[in-house]
């Protein structure tokens, strides 16, 4: 009678391993909460517009902790809403509802980050000088009653209005966004114009397109929800004021992709030195 020749050990160790069961896959890691921050408001229409504008991120990412949270004037404030993401063992990417560097972004926010030593944190760009938020500010204009034949007009100008900074990076980022829009409106002189902070205020703004020449004057609403800021604005617009950005679609994909650049990039300043700045 003939024998099986005996396996070697590493040959029994394949056959162990062919014949065991499937191992079960690790779970994936859930995508780091996006936290959304806004400044905050005593206008009420402010938060309001704010969680409808979190709603379309919602909508186009189903299944993503999306979550409000403010500097100051409006719960849940910041520091709270990153003691409830840590409490949950999650990480979490701070999106700025704004749109230049300043204070608020390269201080209140990394020092906010710091003041949660286990939370892991990273803060997104402010949403910035970006096709997307130049959709929404055209949008905002065409609503407002402007048409592609205001661009091809002479006697037409906008001026952009923006919350204003004294950080020199912020007047820089603003004139790249009044730049852009410039240039999607077919050439229309746009200039920036700030509510605070900094000059040249939005009536200022209007009075030099008039000396140019441009009589129909445009105010375009660079604010992400209605405002003292916003309302001021509005009010000293010669011709047509757009409404502020609020749930307009571009703008909420543009808080989409600042959160994703932000939660895949290699390197980024850790918060806690941003805090320091």
């Amino acid at each position: 009678m003939s024998t099986a020749p005996a396996l070697d050990a590493q040959s029994r160790a394949g056959l162990a391993t062919a014949t065991a069961a499937p191992s079960t896959p690790a779970p994936t890691a859930p995508a780091p909460t996006l936290v959304a921050v806004g400044h905050g408001s005593r206008d009420p229409r402010a938060r309001a517009t704010l969680s409808r504008l979190l709603d379309r991120v919602r909508e186009l990412r189903p299944g993503l902790d999306v979550r409000l949270a403010h500097i100051e004037l409006n719960a849940p404030l910041l520091d709270d809403a990153l003691a409830a993401v840590a409490a949950e063992g999650r990480d979490a990417v701070l999106v700025p509802l704004l749109f230049a560097p300043g204070h608020h972004v390269t201080h209140d926010l990394p020092a906010a980050v710091a003041a949660a030593p286990a939370l892991r944190a990273r803060v997104a760009e402010p949403l910035g000088a970006h096709p997307l938020l130049v959709e929404a500010l055209v949008g905002r204009l065409a609503e407002a009653g402007w048409t592609t034949r205001d661009g091809a007009a002479r006697d037409t100008g906008v001026v952009l209005a923006s919350a204003g900074s004294r950080d020199p990076r912020s007047g820089a980022e603003t004139r790249r966004i009044a730049a852009l829009l410039g240039e999607r409106l077919g050439g229309v002189p746009v200039v920036p114009a700030y509510a605070s902070a900094t000059a040249p205020t939005v009536p200022e703004a209007v009075r030099a397109l008039t000396a140019r020449g441009r009589h129909r004057v445009a105010v375009a609403s660079c604010f992400t929800a209605p405002g003292l800021f916003a309302t001021r604005a509005a009010a000293h617009a010669p011709w047509i004021a757009a409404d502020p950005l609020g749930a307009h679609p571009a703008l909420a994909r543009l808080v989409l992709h600042r959160y994703d650049r932000a939660r895949t990039a290699r390197t980024t300043t850790p918060a806690r030195e941003l805090a320091a700045i």
